[in-house]
């Protein structure tokens, strides 16, 4: 049983309201930061600062739409940050904004009677999207803040892409690594949710295998061997 309370209807209405603004919220967001890191060296000011305010607008729409939920759920504040954590954490952190896509597409196969994919397929298929809008928003970000620090090493946004990876991948080969404190704070969370999406996709794949295992040998005779043909 899910430690979440049921959600009121009018919690339910708003947030299936919310839906689509949200997921353009969070596209929008992405690729205004994206066209501010990587073209600020090219683009008129004029440019930089539309996109600045496209990020700002995304964040005032995520800031809205937590405080409606959070009027309309009937619930008290701490009890509410308790009930809806990612939220709250995507609501603080830009760096995992772009994450409310994954979160759209999960409400809209919930909706079905019957999920196009399984249960393991949808898990693998949300660590996945989640891995790859992560590792992009993280390589933004520690490219941002690093590609001009002195005695740094990510100079380009391709050494921004190669240590994301390698970062996620929990496997760290250490050379090329952030050296200003918020590209470092930016390592450290990427970590944890590369070790958190890698486990679950391991674990995933693990039942998967277990399961296609025992529906084998119960289709297997009485007395036949593992190996009879």
């Amino acid at each position: 049983m899910s430690d979440r309370p049921p959600k009121p209807p009018r919690q339910e209405r708003w947030d299936h309201r919310m839906e689509t603004p949200l997921a353009v919220a969070s596209l929008a967001f992405l690729t205004g930061y994206a066209v501010r890191v990587l073209a600020r060296h090219g683009l008129p000011q004029a440019w930089l600062d539309l996109c600045l305010a496209v990020t700002v607008a995304a964040w005032a729409l995520f800031a809205v739409d937590y405080a409606v939920r959070l009027r309309v759920s009937g619930l008290r504040p701490l009890r509410f940050v308790r009930a809806h954590l990612l939220d709250t954490v995507v609501l603080v952190l830009p760096l995992l904004r772009p994450l409310r896509m994954v979160t759209l597409y999960d409400r809209v196969q919930r909706r079905r009677d019957k999920p196009r994919l399984g249960l393991y397929a949808r898990v693998m298929l949300y660590a996945g999207m989640s891995v790859a809008l992560l590792g992009f928003a993280g390589a933004l970000t520690v490219y941002h803040h690093e590609a001009d620090a002195p005695g740094a090493t990510i100079l380009t946004f391709g050494d921004a892409i190669w240590w994301t990876c390698a970062t996620l991948a929990t496997v760290g080969y250490g050379d090329v690594a952030p050296v200003t404190p918020l590209g470092r704070v930016t390592a450290v969370g990427m970590m944890a949710c590369g070790l958190a999406l890698l486990g679950a996709v391991t674990g995933s794949f693990s039942s998967w295998l277990v399961q296609s295992f025992t529906r084998e040998d119960d289709k297997r005779p009485p007395g036949a061997s593992p190996g009879a043909s």
